[in-house]
């Protein structure tokens, strides 16, 4: 029964999360299941790891994004005092 119970959860989340556009979920749905996997592995913690896992898959996935803005906008200034 509660092994169904967080099966059940963990797609609903995921299905939420597909469900709510790539531009806010970039990231998440990746460490979701990364996190899921471990929390399962570490002691039938599946849903609390996949939460975990899309939070820090959504900070890493925004630090990306950042840096590749970063480098763009120095890219684009070097191009123009050509």
């Amino acid at each position: 029964m509660n092994s169904s119970l967080i099966r059940t959860s963990l797609i609903a989340t995921t299905l939420a999360f597909a469900m709510a556009g790539t531009a806010n979920a970039a990231g998440c749905l990746k460490g979701a299941v990364v996190g899921g996997v471990a929390g399962h592995y570490a002691g039938h913690h599946a849903v609390v790891g996949a939460v975990g896992g899309c939070m820090v898959g959504r900070h890493l996935a925004k630090q990306h994004a950042q840096e590749q803005a970063q480098q763009q906008a120095a890219h684009g200034q070097a191009a123009q005092a050509q």
